[in-house]
């Protein structure tokens, strides 16, 4: 099984297409990710992220829903 998670591109380095690279932002932390699978990804949009590769873009309204939805199950492991 594959899990994607959702995050923000705050910040966005690479001159070509393959080097693209994002910083993407999951509450609090900040990791690197390939956007070469998304070059239309911009500094503000939230994009799917599978094993450092961003793979596709996602609604910001459907960001939030998996966020909460998280949230709701870290609770319940408590």
């Amino acid at each position: 099984m594959c899990l994607a998670i959702p995050g923000e591109v705050r910040a966005i380095s690479g001159d070509t297409l393959l080097e693209r690279t994002g910083s993407i932002a999951y509450g609090s932390i900040i990791k690197q990710a390939s956007l070469a699978f998304v070059p239309e990804a911009r500094v503000g949009d939230y994009v799917l992220v599978h094993a450092g590769v961003a793979i596709s873009l996602i609604a910001q309204t459907e960001a939030q829903r998996i966020f909460d939805y998280l949230d709701r199950i870290d609770e319940s492991a408590r």
